[in-house]
């Protein structure tokens, strides 16, 4: 169940899937503004039944499939590393030339969605690199450093909650800042979004992640803990170690529990309202962070155990072409996503109800993995794949599979 014929980690094809749904999900119910919504915007999604679905996709998903989404970008790039390795070659400097390559895919995609995630992780990869030739017990020592939000305190004895660039609080969703951008998503042509995506909307990403909410950091560390994945051979032997992952989820179950208590407590006794002015602020967000950590864990945990499952085997497998072609489904999940609610498309931002948007999410999951099944049956990869690739080494790669 684990791999094909072609020694691919299929487990891995579908837990990346599984977490890019996820992502999908995230991204249609917060409508693809990735900033705080004004009021003008929350309106039609202000009912009970909505504020439960929107509660029930923050807690459960939020954060976390972002999470997994990083910690198979790390296993991944341990894979190619230690592939390159036993072919007694040095990929450092090819994975630099694949990360700025990278980096050029995000920014395009950044220009449809100012929430892209694939500049920051093309920024992070220099600093990975040198993890692989590391020992594992220091390599999950800075992932720890990085995941406990070291840096988030060091930014707020800084900074506190001011922006890097002068802009308005990330929390208020008011601000005439954010108003206009909103207006400019809902009444915008695509060129005028793509020009305030590209300057402002880079800059206000920025401030999200070396910022108080420290994004920048927990996924660096969560690239680490793919690799040290990688490097145990979590998913190369993931049935013959299940003992061991039962382990971590009573453990992760057990963390989880505390450190939301902790949170609930510290945000409690907090001054109100949370406006991330005071220590008590960062700390509650910081161990509500670790709650994320370990539900994120609880997530992996139960997703390998499942997978083992015959029921959930039959479920999983759905997401395994869709998690290839990964790349490709996530850029274009954004410009469907946006075209659908931005003005320059449809425009139905501010429009739906949570309810309608969380079909349309899964609507747009189910369609793309359907088609990315049928196309894997044709072609080697999927299109921005087949791109990357070609353009990491150099060369056109062979794209069409050969028919026998």
């Amino acid at each position: 169940m684990t791999a094909n014929t072609s020694n691919r980690i299929i487990i891995i094809d579908a837990l990346r899937g599984f977490a890019l749904a996820g992502v999908c999900l995230v991204h249609m119910n917060e409508q693809y503004i990735a900033s705080p919504p004004s009021e003008s915007l929350m309106e039609v999604t202000n009912t009970i039944f909505d504020q439960i679905l929107g509660g029930i996709i923050g807690f459960f998903i939020v954060g976390k499939f972002f999470a997994l989404f990083s910690i198979l970008f790390g296993l991944s790039f341990f894979i190619q590393m230690d592939a390159a390795s036993k072919r007694n070659e040095n990929y450092g400097l090819r994975f630099l030339w694949r990360a700025f390559l990278l980096f050029i895919i995000g920014y395009i995609h950044q220009l449809f969605y100012k929430g892209d995630i694939l500049t920051i992780y093309a920024m992070l990869t220099p600093f990975l690199i040198p993890f692989y030739h590391i020992r594992n017990k220091w390599t999950l020592l800075v992932a720890g450093l990085f995941l406990v939000s070291i840096p988030r305190f060091i930014s707020f004895y800084f900074l506190g909650n001011e922006s890097l660039f002068g802009f308005p609080s990330i929390m208020d969703g008011n601000s005439e800042m954010n108003t206009a951008y909103i207006n400019i998503l809902k009444e915008g042509t695509i060129t005028e979004v793509f020009a305030t995506n590209g300057k402002q909307g880079m800059l206000q990403k920025i401030d999200f992640q070396v910022g108080l909410f420290a994004r920048f950091y927990l996924t660096f560390g969560y690239f680490l803990i793919g690799l040290w994945l990688g490097k145990i051979g979590l998913f190369h032997h993931s049935k013959e170690k299940i003992p061991l992952i039962k382990k971590w989820l009573k453990r992760s179950s057990i963390f989880f529990l505390i450190a939301m208590a902790i949170a609930a407590g510290i945000f409690a006794i907090s001054p109100q309202p949370v406006d991330f002015s005071s220590w008590l602020h960062v700390l509650g967000i910081n161990v509500y962070d670790w709650s994320n950590i370990a539900l994120t864990a609880i997530i992996l945990c139960s997703f390998i155990l499942l997978y083992y499952k015959k029921r959930g085997y039959r479920f999983f497998t759905f997401f395994e072409s869709y998690g290839r072609m990964a790349l490709t489904n996530y850029v274009l999940q954004s410009i469907i996503g946006t075209f659908l609610l931005f003005g320059w498309g449809i425009g139905l931002i501010g429009k739906l109800q949570t309810i309608y948007l969380i079909i349309f999410a899964l609507a747009l999951i189910i369609l793309q993995a359907l088609i990315s099944k049928v196309w894997l049956q044709k072609f080697k990869y999927g299109p921005l794949e087949w791109l990357w690739r070609s353009a990491t080494k150099g060369k056109i790669q062979s794209f069409r599979k050969q028919t026998l």
